[in-house]
């Protein structure tokens, strides 16, 4: 049963796909428009990895957000102000001064989408009792998955066509523009269809609120094995943050500078879809070998294998330069679906080791955003490594990278029972 009258699934799969959009394009897509553009590796890298920082610093402002008018209110605001500011970063690619005006209204709709997020993760648990989170956790995954696959599978696909008709400049207009549509109609179809998310009572001042904020970040550095448990989450993405980024770049470079020279058309089919398809398998998969394996103690390690060593494919295509769109989709497949299978371990070792507590909702999203963090800052540094080392050295450096992760993966102690009873 649901708190009220409004039907989840008229807002739940529209809610979560209004989630996943900003994160998707300033994360991945973005990527490949500055690069068809013309921008640098390295320039590229950093600024697209720094401007996600709200992403990891979102829980630091969140009890601040029960202070006006209701948990509605920001979803809605959010999603109008993401739109318009969508727009404004299409317009913006017009200017000579394109690349900085676009990174800082870039940077605007991350502090938009991470207050978004907050939001309407207060929305969900607030608006449906246990019974109907549980239900409804299926459609809240799917949606924020199916704004990757439209994301950086279909409006990639799509600005690789527009290019070949009107240009790069005009096309990426367009499809920017097109996200900005998206995220506006969304703001005013929730106007009438999301529940409020009735204001909390737990907060009544900015005082309140700041004493909150302190006991939950306090509570959370004293608890047992935290600093271990903070090496963990970020070792175990160390590699993935220098490879999220160059990544689609190097598929996109041309080959005599080291890359696979593709289209985008080719990189929203490969990259996008099969990727992201691959992706959901996987995850599904890494569930249920974890519930096989009675425990996560006893999987973690093999997920963290599933998760690290795929990355030698992009070596091997480094090496190799195939032409062959089937050895290279199925490079991309291999390593998303490790991606998804090896990821479900460190979202539930969050969940199982770091959140339980009295504050268990505000732990597990602080144990998120240093996860962000984690992958945020060798973000920053990969386009300086790709451009210094080229393509085949920083694959290699990637594979160094994944060391750490499994060293303290076999190492990481558990503080509490996650074995799996058999009936």
């Amino acid at each position: 049963m649901t708190k009220n009258k409004f039907n989840p699934i008229s807002w739940v799969p529209t809610l979560y796909f209004a989630m996943g959009l900003p994160f998707v394009v300033l994360n991945m897509v973005s990527v490949l428009m500055f690069k068809g553009l013309g921008n640098s590796d390295r320039e590229i890298a950093f600024w697209t990895s720094l401007i996600m920082l709200p992403w990891t610093l979102k829980p630091l402002w969140s009890p601040f957000l029960e202070l006006y008018k209701n948990k509605k209110f920001f979803v809605v605001l959010t999603q109008l102000m993401g739109g318009l500011i969508f727009g404004l970063v299409a317009l913006s690619l017009y200017t000579n001064y394109y690349f900085a005006i676009s990174i800082a209204l870039m940077f605007l709709i991350a502090f938009s989408g991470a207050t978004h997020d907050i939001a309407a993760d207060g929305v969900y648990i607030s608006s449906l009792d246990n019974e109907a989170q549980a239900k409804y956790i299926g459609w809240q995954g799917a949606f924020y998955n199916l704004a990757k696959v439209i994301a950086t599978g279909g409006l990639v696909y799509f600005a690789g066509y527009l290019i070949e008709q009107i240009g790069a400049v005009n096309a990426w207009a367009v499809i920017i523009s097109i996200c900005s549509l998206l995220l506006a109609g969304l703001g005013f179809y929730h106007i009438k269809f999301l529940p409020g998310g009735e204001k909390s009572n737990e907060t009544g001042s900015w005082q309140e609120a700041m004493q909150r904020l302190g006991d939950v970040l306090k509570s959370f550095f004293l608890k047992k094995h935290i600093w271990i448990y903070i090496a963990f989450i970020i070792l175990y993405r160390f590699a993935e943050g220098y490879a999220i980024k160059i990544v689609p770049l190097f598929l996109k470079a041309d080959v005599a500078l080291g890359g696979l020279g593709l289209t985008e058309k080719e990189i929203g089919l490969y990259y996008g879809t099969f990727g992201a398809v691959a992706f959901l398998l996987g995850s599904v998969l890494g569930g249920y070998y974890i519930s096989y394996r009675k425990g996560l103690s006893r999987a973690l390690f093999t997920l963290c294998c599933a998760f690290n060593l795929p990355f030698i494919v992009y070596l091997l295509l480094a090496v190799y330069q195939p032409s062959s769109g089937f050895w290279v989709s199925a490079a991309i497949i291999t390593e998303y679906f490790g991606y998804g299978f090896g990821f479900v371990g460190l979202m539930l070792f969050m969940m199982q080791q770091i959140a339980p507590g009295p504050h268990q909702m505000s732990h597990y999203a602080f144990a998120t955003g240093i996860m962000n963090l984690g992958v945020m800052i060798p973000g920053m540094m990969s386009g300086y490594l790709s451009d210094w080392l080229g393509y085949q050295g920083f694959f290699i450096w990637v594979l160094v990278a994944t060391i750490p992760a499994f060293l303290i993966t076999y190492l990481v102690p558990f503080t509490y029972p996650d074995k799996i009873e058999s009936k």
